[in-house]
């Protein structure tokens, strides 16, 4: 709803496609575990991969990451505005690979996340998205307020921000304007004109992929767009083998006239054949798998049913759809299997073997990167139109984590330095096993023979 006010409002047009949303909304429910092959009728359920695929890809490029502010009292003003969300990257970038594109906005409280349902795209300079209006939502009192904030470059090279407030009996009326200081977001100025910025007061994280939906088009791709076909096949072929586990359970059939004291089965009402057969069953301790038939009144019938499961070949079939999944998701063949992981054995091992899973998180990484830079420039002009701390220069210093890191390698590696006197043993006890400086440097001063003198005590 606030799409189509926000247009008549501000008189925009958005930069992005009726095709390209409704793609990313269909990407999105099969994210969210709900996509448009799922049948009762048919037993077809979902085990969700896609969120598996969105949340490996997010934990491996956010490994150990680190950013490091330095420079002045504004950076670590900065420096404590990044460590407050430093915990949201992973779920942030694990968002923007089922999207395709999210956008950051800093404010004077921290930062907000906006997926397309919540923001609107209306500028571009090239790949670079330069204008959107945001929406806010806040509940006080029961009364429901709604804000649109736009924001975008003037043809004069100014920036401009405008905030237009409504309220209303529920989320999203917007049929009553108000002022924002009659808002929760009182304080906030309704409108800003900003002089000299090189870029907006947000922040786009967009896959590395190609968009080959749209190819003129601003936003990623999911991450797994190109493997669809096959996430549904995968589901399929999951739910096909777990359907055939639960039926296989072993049946005996058993002619139910020889457990009868008192006559022919077929003398009982029908009404009454399954609560009798049931009751005799149990009287006479047989498992549940034992089902009560009527024989022929001749000789006694008895089968047993052992339903043969097709677990391995399925297994197979279930294998190669993972394989092919994660190859098209940009990760090397056989990093996702049923039941192991193959390959990443050494370092080494994982540098040959992986190249192109590594190759893929990097490229996610330099995304990650460029959207925090932006972010923190919006930060710091926030930081200078609220007044919220004093003028400064800055250093953005990015460290991220080696996916390739084999712990027991390198401190075996560490302990040969120690043993050839490269290093001091202190160092590796602090670096592996969490001493401090002082302590390992006491611990092994302690443990170094005294060499005795021309007179010992």
């Amino acid at each position: 709803m606030f799409k189509g006010k926000a247009k008549e409002l501000f008189d925009i047009e958005t930069i992005t496609t009726a095709k390209m949303d409704s793609f990313v909304r269909q990407c999105v429910r099969i994210y969210q575990g709900t996509p448009d092959w799922l049948d009762d009728d048919d037993e077809i359920k979902t085990i969700n991969f896609a969120e598996v695929i969105c949340a490996e890809t997010a934990r491996l490029a956010t490994l150990a990451i680190g950013v490091r502010v330095d420079g002045s009292s504004r950076a670590e003003y900065l420096q404590k505005q990044i460590d407050k969300v430093y915990y949201s990257l992973r779920t942030w970038v694990e968002y923007g690979l089922a999207y395709g594109t999210i956008v950051l906005k800093p404010s004077t409280d921290g930062v907000e996340l906006f997926t397309n349902e919540r923001c609107i795209l209306t500028d571009r300079d090239g790949d670079n998205v330069t204008g959107a209006v945001f929406v806010f939502n806040e509940e006080a009192n029961d009364v429901y307020y709604t804000r649109l904030e736009y924001h975008r470059f003037a043809e004069d090279g100014a920036y401009l921000i405008d905030n237009k407030c409504f309220k209303g009996k529920a989320e999203n009326d917007m049929r009553e304007a108000v002022g924002i200081d009659q808002t929760p977001w009182a304080g906030l100025l309704e409108s800003a004109r900003i002089d000299n910025l090189e870029k907006p007061l947000f922040a786009v994280f967009r896959t590395p992929n190609a968009n080959n939906i749209e190819l003129d088009s601003v936003q990623g791709m999911p991450i797994f767009a190109t493997a669809i076909e096959e996430l549904k096949d995968l589901d399929i072929a999951y739910s096909r083998n777990a359907t055939e586990i639960n039926d296989s359970k072993r049946t005996v059939l058993m002619d139910a006239d020889k457990l009868f004291p008192f006559g022919r089965m077929s003398d009982i009402a029908a009404l009454d054949k399954t609560i009798a057969t049931d009751r005799m069953r149990d009287k006479m301790g047989m498992p549940k798998y034992v089902r009560m038939v009527e024989g022929d009144g001749n000789t006694g019938f008895y089968q047993e049913i052992n339903p043969t499961l097709n677990t391995v070949t399925r297994e197979e079939g279930i294998n190669f759809l993972l394989s092919v999944i994660g190859f098209k998701c940009g990760f090397s063949n056989g990093y996702f299997v049923l039941d192991q992981k193959t390959g990443m054995v050494t370092a080494t091992q994982v540098e040959s073997d992986d190249r192109r899973t590594i190759q893929t998180i990097k490229d996610v990484r330099d995304k990650l990167q460029k959207c925090i830079e932006d972010l923190v420039y919006g930060m710091d002009i926030m930081a200078d139109l609220y007044f919220l701390a004093p003028v400064g220069e800055y250093e953005l210093i990015f460290d991220f984590g080696d996916i390739t890191y084999n712990r027991e390698e390198d401190r075996s590696r560490w302990w040969s330095y120690v043993m050839s006197n490269k290093v001091p043993a202190w160092m590796f006890f602090v670096k592996f096993e969490g001493m401090t400086e002082e302590d390992a440097k006491a611990m092994v001063s302690e443990a170094t023979p005294k060499e005795e003198g021309l007179f010992p005590e």
